[in-house]
């Protein structure tokens, strides 16, 4: 599927950057092969804009924050967050700017500490973060990266218990158990819940991660698959300890997404320190990192299409993903655009 030619993923609110990024002044970003730019407004407040000054074309993204509003680098023109020019240093202050001068806007919130972008009147609500911010949990900012593959790439792999003694044998995989653990599925409104047990390996520099002293132990894993491009895991330890991420594949182009990851602990600090769970899961994710990048980031949607890719019964997740991927897109009039 390429995603930039699916209009429906335009009407879905996507986690473009996080907000610490703009507190230096406007950053460029690419949704759905989108070039916008994004800024702070007088509140504070995260504003979206196309990265096209309509004067002559210059990336506004190359200018600076005025006021609240974003002034052009090529000839100072100014926007606010509606996208209407509101100031040409090159006019008197009497003259009236004409209406139509104007770049277009896009929906843009804040939101679990990130700019939140849909490029059209969105469908649905951002997912919930019911940990962030609650009292007996903390939140730390894991990764904000581009991977070169797709969103669907990354969800069904986060939902594949098959890859585990593989991709994962140096750090959490049971090399001697390859066989998957089954998940139990639940099809909801926003996607589907599903849930596992499985076993992992827990090495001593692992420990203070999972709170457990066993060189194997379980994982009970919630996992839940939120539309379009979204995820959410909590892992659950013996010792009680659990470990819930957040995931939000967002869509660059047909070829690239931007990996943003949110990681809820209740624990503390003392017990176990925010670098090394930053740490541990980036060895994880980089062993995935590398082995999405070498697919193929058009994944078949349409499992109609036969002959390009087969599956085996652990790939039910990833079928479910694709089937309601597919609900979406007929019930918006669509079909999968693919290569």
């Amino acid at each position: 599927m390429l995603v930039t030619q699916q209009a429906v993923f335009r009407r879905h609110w996507h986690a473009v950057m996080p907000l610490t990024e703009l507190q230096v002044g406007p950053r460029p970003f690419t949704l759905l092969g989108e070039n916008i730019v994004l800024f702070l407004d007088e509140h504070g407040e995260p504003a979206a804009l196309k990265d096209r000054c309509c004067h002559r074309t210059a990336k506004l993204s190359k200018g600076w924050c005025k006021n609240g509003n974003i002034q052009c680098g090529y000839h100072g023109w100014v926007y606010n967050r509606e996208g209407r020019v509101i100031e040409i240093p090159q006019y008197g202050a009497e003259r009236e700017i004409p209406k139509d001068y104007c770049t277009p806007s896009y929906h843009c919130v804040a939101r679990h500490g990130y700019a939140w972008v849909a490029l059209e009147a969105p469908e649905a609500d951002i997912p919930e973060m019911p940990e962030f911010g609650a009292p007996g949990w903390r939140t730390i900012f894991q990764f904000y990266e581009t991977w070169q593959t797709s969103p669907v790439r990354a969800l069904e792999n986060s939902f594949d218990n098959s890859h585990f003694s593989f991709v994962h044998r140096a750090t959490f995989g049971v090399a001697a158990q390859p066989k998957p653990s089954k998940y139990e599925l639940i099809e909801n409104e926003q996607g589907f819940y599903a849930e596992t047990v499985i076993d992992a390996a827990n090495p001593e520099r692992f420990q203070r991660i999972s709170g457990v002293k066993d060189a194997i132990t379980q994982r009970h894993m919630r996992n839940a698959y939120m539309q379009p491009f979204s995820r959410r895991l909590d892992i659950e330890y013996p010792s009680g300890v659990r470990h819930v991420i957040i995931n939000c594949f967002t869509p660059i182009d047909d070829a690239r997404m931007q990996l943003c990851q949110w990681l809820f602990r209740n624990d503390t600090e003392a017990d176990c320190p925010a670098q090394m769970l930053i740490d541990f899961d980036a060895e994880i994710t980089r062993e995935d990192k590398d082995i999405l990048e070498s697919t193929d980031a058009d994944a078949v949607v349409d499992l109609r299409r036969r002959g390009v890719e087969f599956s085996m019964d652990s790939d039910r997740p990833g079928i479910l993903i694709r089937r309601q991927l597919m609900a979406m897109l007929a019930a918006a009039g669509e079909t999968e655009v693919h290569r």
